[in-house]
């Protein structure tokens, strides 16, 4: 299985398969341990179902992993081809989803440049207005300052939004705005 790079097209379809497979290889070891434990020595109280039991954290862990990546919803291939032509210059972001305490927020791209920030979201329940405040707070909180993020939930809009940018002269700096999108890699599932 090819490894799913985050930022790109089918990163969170690829990912939750990866997740889900490695959460029943961990559940797996756990209960063939305890198996063997009982086989060994014909009780449930030994040492293995002390492993057992200690090899459900890190299975548990991965469970609670791939619930989210199920809860998260990728770009949709309608979205993908709309977009995909008007990236031109631009470097596009797919499938990206941010949590907070209080919302998740799936967006299906996002485009860095110099210091505008645009991504679209197809998912009807994001709080548009909490999804830039916490993208705002988080590159705050990261040393990054003076961006405007602008969230869209019209595909149209969106695509003239890129329309736009991609006329516009680039006068940013490359280096900066990799660490931008570095950044909004690391703050995403």
């Amino acid at each position: 299985m090819k490894k799913a790079v985050k930022g790109c097209f089918g990163y969170l379809a690829a990912k939750r398969i990866r997740a889900t497979a490695w959460t029943a290889v961990l559940f797996g070891i756990s209960l063939a341990l305890f198996a063997a434990g009982i086989v060994t020595t014909g009780k449930k109280e030994n040492l293995l179902t002390i492993v057992a039991v200690l090899g459900c954290l890190p299975a548990c862990k991965s469970l609670v992993n791939t619930i989210m990546l199920f809860r998260a919803k990728g770009c949709s291939e309608l979205a993908k081809e709309s977009i995909r032509p008007l990236e031109g210059r631009l470097i596009g972001m797919y499938d990206m989803y941010f949590t907070s305490y209080q919302n998740n927020f799936a967006l299906s791209h996002m485009i860095v440049e110099g210091k505008v920030i645009l991504g679209y979201t197809e998912d009807e329940k994001c709080d548009i207005r909490a999804c830039q405040e916490h993208l705002q707070t988080m590159l705050k909180q990261g040393g990054i300052k003076d961006m405007t993020i602008t969230i869209s939930d019209r595909l149209q809009k969106y695509c003239e939004q890129l329309k736009n940018l991609n006329q516009i002269k680039p006068d940013n700096n490359p280096k900066k705005d990799d660490e931008v999108r570095v950044l909004l890699y690391d703050i995403s599932l």
